[in-house]
This record gives C-alpha cells, sequence and structure tokens, in this order.
C-alpha cells in the first residue's frame, strides 16, 4: 500500500497559535504521545525564536528523538545561517534530525516583508538548503505563501533547492487563500515542471482560514503529495491547520477511494486530542470531526433505532478505531506510587522524582475528596501540577466570604521562594475579589480576558478545570488551574498566568513560518 509521510506540526505552529503556548514539560508530554501516535515527523520548535523553544526542540530531540523507532525531529529556520546553525544546535541530538528552512517565494512577500528581489531569495534558498545539507541529510524547503507565488518562478526555486541538496519539498498555503480544485492542479504542474521532483518528497502544508485545510491536503494526496503537514486538533495560527485526525481517518476510512494508508497507531488519536486540550486549556467544540464528544452520539429517533439494529447504518468508523474510551475509574485513595505512576504512563505523563511526588500529593488530595477517580481527573491533576511546579507564586491559603446582600470578599496567601505573603481583596464576585487579592500580593495587575470553566468528568464532585486569558500592559497570556473547588481553580489559573508573565520579562519573538 502506497503510504503518506505524517508531518505533526502541532508543537511549532500549532504552539504559536494565541492561548496554546507550551512550557518545556509540556511540550514533552505531547512529543511523547506523538511518538505513540507513530507520527513520521515531530516539528518540535522554531529554535531561533527564543531560548525556552530552543531548549524544548533539544529536549524533544534528546528524550523523544532518541526512543527505539523515535520519529524525526525536525525544527524550523529561515534561510538565514544563523538560524540553521541554531536549529542544528537544537535537533543533532535526534537519530534521525531534520532542518526545514523556509522563505516567501510571493511578490506581497518579497516587496513588503522581506524587501528583496526574486533573484535574491532564489540565492538566500539555495545557499541555506546547501548549508543545511552541511549538518544533516534530512533537509526539508518551503517556499512560504505558495498558493499566491508566481507559479514559474516558485518552481524555479524549487529546482533550485532540490539541485542544492534538499529531500523534501513542502508547498504551504500559508494563508489558507487556495481551493482544493485549484490547489490540486497547482500540485499536479509542479509535478510536470520541477525538475528532480522525482528524486525528493513533495509535501504540502494548508491552512483552514477558508475551511478548507483537510480538502486541499486530501486533494494534494490525490495528486501526488506524499507528506502532509498537520497538527493535533487542527491548532495552528488564526483558523488553524489540516487536522491530523480528519487526514489521517478519513484516508483510513475510504481507503477504497485513495488508495494509500499512513503508519498512524489510530487507537493513539483520542488520547492525543485529550491530552493537548488538557496542556492548553483549550478544548474542541462538540461537533468537531472525529474526537469531538457529538461525534459518535445519535440523538434522531430514527438514528438511534438504525445504530441500536445495525451500527454500519450511520457510523462510518467505531469510537474504538480511535481509542476512544468510556470513563473508567482507575485508581483510589488506597492505590501507591507505582499504580499512579503506571496508569499516569498508559495516559501519555512519564513522571518521576519530584515531577511524581507532587502529581502523587494531589492524587491523594483528590481520592480523600472524590469517591471516585477517573482518568480525566489524573489529567486535569498533572496538567495543572505542571504548571504550578515551576511557579515563582504558589497557592498556599484561601478564604472566600461571598453570597447573597454580602460584599465578596477574599483572603489568600501565597508562597515565594520559601516566604508566605497574605493580602485580601473585595470585588464584583468571589473570583473577582481572589484576583484582587492576589494583585495585592504580586503587585501584578492583571485584566480578565476570556474565562471559562469545564468539567472534567461528570458528578457534582468533578473537578473543575478553569482556563482564562489575561491581559498584563498589553501582554496577554493564557493560564489554566484545575481543582473540585471552582474558586480555588480561579486562582490557580490566574496564577498560571501571572507567573508565565513573571518568569518572562519580554514576549518571545514570533515568527509565522510557512
Amino acid at each position: 500500500m502506497d503510504r503518506v509521510i505524517v508531518f505533526d506540526t502541532t508543537l511549532r505552529d500549532g504552539e504559536q497559535a494565541p492561548g496554546f503556548s507550551m512550557n518545556t514539560m509540556e511540550k514533552l508530554e505531547m512529543a511523547r504521545q506523538l511518538a505513540r501516535l507513530q507520527v513520521d515527523v515531530i516539528e518540535a520548535g522554531f529554535p531561533i525564536s527564543s531560548d525556552e523553544d530552543f531548549e524544548a526542540t533539544r529536549q524533544v530531540a534528546r528524550q523523544v528523538g532518541t526512543l527505539d523507532n523515535a520519529p524525526s525531529i525536525c525544527g524550523l529556520s529561515r534561510v538565514g545561517l544563523a538560524d540553521i546553525d541554531r536549529c542544528w544546535e537544537a535537533v543533532k541530538y535526534a537519530r534521525k534530525p531534520r532542518i526545514h528552512t523556509f522563505v516567501a517565494t510571493s511578490d506581497i512577500h518579497l516587496k513588503y516583508k522581506l524587501r528583496k528581489s526574486r533573484a535574491e531569495v532564489l540565492k538566500a534558498a539555495v545557499d541555506a538548503v546547501r548549508h543545511a545539507r552541511a549538518y544533516c541529510e534530512d533537509v526539508e524547503f518551503s517556499p512560504e505563501d505558495a498558493s499566491r507565488s508566481d507559479f514559474d518562478y516558485m518552481c524555479d526555486v524549487l529546482s533550485a533547492t532540490i539541485e542544492a541538496g534538499a529531500r523534501t519539498i513542502n508547498i504551504p498555503d500559508t494563508v489558507g487563500y487556495a481551493i482544493p480544485r485549484e490547489w490540486g492542479e497547482r500540485i499536479a504542474r509542479i509535478h510536470e515542471k520541477v525538475e528532480g521532483l522525482d528524486r525528493v518528497v513533495l509535501s504540502v502544508h494548508c491552512h483552514n482560514d477558508l475551511g478548507q485545510a483537510v480538502a486541499n491536503s486530501l486533494t494534494a494526496i490525490m495528486h501526488g503529495a506524499r507528506q502532509v503537514e498537520c497538527t493535533i486538533n487542527g491548532i495552528g495560527e488564526r483558523a488553524g491547520n489540516a487536522s491530523l485526525e480528519e487526514i489521517v481517518m478519513a484516508l483510513r476510512t475510504r481507503k477504497d477511494f485513495f488508495g494509500v494508508d499512513t503508519r498512524v497507531r489510530t487507537e493513539e488519536i483520542f488520547k492525543a486530542s485529550r491530552l493537548l486540550s488538557h496542556i492548553t486549556g483549550v478544548h474542541v467544540q462538540p461537533n468537531k470531526a472525529i474526537v469531538g464528544e457529538n461525534a459518535f452520539a445519535h440523538e434522531a429517533g430514527i438514528h438511534q433505532d438504525g445504530v441500536l439494529k445495525e451500527k454500519l447504518t450511520y457510523e462510518i468508523m467505531r469510537p474504538e478505531d480511535i481509542g476512544r474510551p468510556s470513563n473508567k475509574l482507575v485508581l483510589g485513595k488506597h492505590s501507591g506510587r507505582a499504580a499512579l505512576a503506571s496508569r499516569l504512563k498508559e495516559l501519555g505523563f512519564s513522571l518521576a522524582g519530584s515531577e511524581l511526588d507532587r502529581a502523587f500529593k494531589a492524587f491523594k488530595d483528590l481520592a480523600d475528596r472524590k469517591k471516585e477517580v477517573y482518568d480525566e481527573d489524573l489529567m486535569a491533576i498533572v496538567t495543572d501540577e505542571a504548571t504550578q511546579g515551576e511557579a515563582l507564586y504558589e497557592l498556599d491559603y484561601l478564604h472566600v466570604i461571598s453570597g447573597t446582600g454580602v460584599v465578596p470578599s477574599a483572603t489568600v496567601r501565597l508562597k515565594k521562594e520559601g516566604q508566605t505573603y497574605q493580602d485580601s481583596g473585595v470585588g464584583d464576585g468571589p473570583v473577582d475579589a481572589v484576583l484582587a487579592a492576589i494583585d495585592a500580593i504580586t503587585g501584578l495587575k492583571g485584566r480578565l480576558q476570556d474565562y471559562s470553566l469545564r468539567s472534567a468528568t461528570s458528578g457534582k464532585d468533578a473537578i473543575g478545570e478553569v482556563a482564562m486569558k489575561i491581559d498584563f500592559d498589553g501582554t496577554v497570556v493564557s493560564g489554566k488551574g484545575a481543582s473540585t473547588d471552582v474558586i480555588e481553580a480561579s486562582a490557580r489559573a490566574y496564577l498560571s498566568a501571572l507567573n508565565r508573565i513573571a518568569r518572562s520579562s519580554s514576549q518571545r519573538m514570533k515568527e509565522v513560518g510557512p
């Protein structure tokens, strides 16, 4: 069976979208799950963009890229030679390192962004690929904004970069401008026009601005593309990227039509989707294809009757094909550390040392408050502890007074570097009062931009997961927290955001990339 290479850019293009940023530990946990999913390539980051991104990419290369049957670990770089050097320093530890370099080829980018001539850009692209090939054989090149580039000029650049040593040529629809029919024709014409294309893998990277990313990716496959760049849950810049789960399951479900397959272990899809949601605090909409809450739900009477008689009447996939489980009680208050570590590993978390200690303490605290501890509860407390574990400020004590006819007030005590600090605040409600008390202690005043609360599981004793976006003097950061007490979860989410801003005095540089 002809095979399509799955290039996952959740940790790079997905992570750089507002509200989806991940720290190094979170990237590592997601990368481990992507390895279990058996994607072919993990684009771990954009190393030149910040020290944090460099370190995260390097750790993914070291800890995930050295596993048995590890995927290729890729870093993104612009065509500047210093970018490529920095990228190599991050990915070189992997068994299969890849350097992905790019430059815009559309006239609008050349004129307004790069302010360079076509000849200058072509030379820079060739020099970059040659420089990258001096480090490793696996080099990918992308002409950014390919869908709006002059076709003949773009093909000249592609031919030149293949001659320079590129092993993969990626065609990005950077702004989601393409429509499937014209995109398919463009891919077919590239096959006819570009010299040496038979020696390389042709790839596509589609954005979803017009809702066509998956359709464009599948159309490209029909016209000879054999790598697709995509993300879990379709996250990414603006409206997002092509959704990995939708592409993979379309190829699997309609193998009769496409005639190609992937090596993705589809039973890990649902777990990857949920892990990403827990890490980022951003959950997929209920009607999301493949992984949404309603993807396998049937409410209409006719549908229910049909499914009860034969599932194939209204289900073209089985929930177990993507590893979709029912909520399952896994641990109780008498369970030990080893049992917790083992179950967390199955859920995608490899914890040891102090990380496991914190998770075990949080688990025991939760087990004392809940009769039943579900997988979703464990994922919630572990991602919450991971965020709080690197904290400058830690929540030590919280007391709230609120009710009808009472001015809501809160007393908060925080720990910082072994010292405790306490203050109080009032507000329009208990959450507002808690945030005011935290502001009084830290001296950092944030303005709430967005607030969401969801239940990790069912039941009155379920963990509440709070996700916030906070504006600190023009810098918007996200935070998340979890607890069976939603006021405490709100305090932890606010502290998570506050700690992000406190740990870094400046925003890291963001480069859009392909």
